[in-house]
């Protein structure tokens, strides 16, 4: 089921506290249905948390820089259909 025409979620990481942010991302995910995403925003490249996905959700997601840096990342993180 894509979720083309749905809102986009976006999770702005920047202010919130660090051992918040993958939980948050985490959870965020669980509640998502084939083919729905969010955007991530942070100030840095994600990529621990990238690591952190190919360990708990192999090939379970897509991740899709929309935004690489120097100052702003925007990785688009969605559940990968079946």
């Amino acid at each position: 089921m894509c979720s083309c025409n749905a809102p986009q979620t976006l999770i702005d990481v920047r202010q919130i506290m660090p051992r918040m942010r993958h939980p948050l991302v985490f959870s965020t995910f669980d509640r998502l249905r084939e083919g729905e995403g969010f955007v991530l925003v942070n100030d840095h490249d994600p990529r621990p948390l990238l690591y952190q996905f190919n360990v708990n959700y192999p090939g379970a997601f897509e991740w899709d820089y929309e935004e690489a840096g120097p100052e702003l990342w925007r990785v688009r993180i969605s559940r990968a259909a079946a």
